[in-house]
């Protein structure tokens, strides 16, 4: 499969792999309704929502929003709206989880239920993806939404993790960089030690499908301007389509920054439960939330990559 380089060609895998049936906890928020009207007319999903059926039906009403093709299901306790639609998920009733109006920490914690939860023994992470203004492809990004200050061997996971999600989406061998505010190794910044051994750690295959780098500054990572200017080489120096941050709120204001002032496109899923879940932000528009539906049919329906084997070869590495 070729890369999937925008969103349009995102929704169109989307249209082509689905529909799928999506549960949507606290879905009483008018973003939501809009993006899961959008995404049901293009054929991604069957909606089951779950929150305050007479507020999904007032918003609806005010905004001009079909109902039509959704089944309601009435919940006027957020935990409980929560509950029902990660018990959907876990009994093979609906393959994608979306977040609604709760917090990001409620719905996790109701996947996470030992009963009925979706744990599969890994480490949660978020994969955000953006659509950049003048770049010739997608740039993802990890973790900026469940890992609060990683450690070594969760940012192992981290990696692992949107290293799949990447190559499911055609990057056949998705280049990483793990980011920090040096590119070298400084014994007084721990994102640097961190880094190196990322990077070692890929070299001796304890990371697989990517070549993965660090560290590197953003700038190092995805200009290869700033990378021959800093003396950097190798397949992954400028030319990255993973960025590793070094813990949450390094992830969380990169994201931001990329959307409020480049004005990026974004979608985001969480990875490493039995099936994806979609936890956008309120303040995220339609469109993101849109793009994240069809990330996760995606995600639900592609299956395992296969193992790669890199080879690097002192040609592509002096580039």
């Amino acid at each position: 499969m070729p890369p999937i380089n925008n969103f349009a060609q995102l929704t169109a895998l989307a249209q082509q792999r689905g529909p799928l049936t999506l549960a949507v906890a606290a879905a009483h928020e008018l973003h939501v309704l809009e993006a899961v009207r959008a995404a049901t007319d293009a054929g991604i999903i069957h909606p089951i929502l779950i929150g305050n059926e007479l507020q999904m039906q007032r918003i609806a009403a005010e905004h001009g929003i079909s109902l039509d093709g959704f089944t309601l299901v009435n919940s006027e306790e957020i935990h409980e709206a929560a509950l029902m639609a990660v018990k959907l998920v876990h009994d093979g009733d609906a393959q994608v989880l979306m977040k609604g109006r709760l917090e990001t920490a409620d719905l996790i914690r109701a996947a996470l239920n030992k009963q009925y939860g979706l744990r599969t023994g890994a480490l949660l992470s978020v994969v955000w993806i953006a659509q950049v203004p003048g770049f010739d492809r997608l740039l993802f990004l990890s973790d900026a939404g469940i890992v609060i200050k990683p450690t070594l061997d969760q940012k192992v996971e981290i990696v692992q993790n949107i290293i799949n999600a990447a190559r499911q989406l055609g990057v056949e061998q998705p280049k990483v960089a793990v980011l920090a505010s040096l590119d070298m190794v400084s014994p007084a910044i721990p994102a640097t030690i961190d880094a190196a051994n990322l990077s070692k750690m890929a070299d001796r295959g304890q990371i697989t499908g990517g070549y993965v780098d660090g560290p590197l500054g953003f700038d190092t990572a995805i200009s290869p301007a700033a990378a021959a200017a800093h003396g950097l080489r190798g397949p992954v120096a400028g030319l990255a389509d993973i960025l590793i941050v070094p813990d949450i709120e390094a992830g969380n204001v990169l994201a931001k920054a990329l959307v409020y002032f480049v004005h990026a496109e974004a979608a985001s899923v969480v990875v490493g439960a039995s099936a994806p879940i979609i936890i956008t932000s309120r303040a995220d528009s339609a469109a993101t939330k849109l793009a994240s539906i069809a990330l996760g049919v995606v995600l639900a329906t592609a299956a395992p990559p296969p193992a790669v084997a890199l080879e690097y070869n002192i040609a592509q590495v002096q580039q």
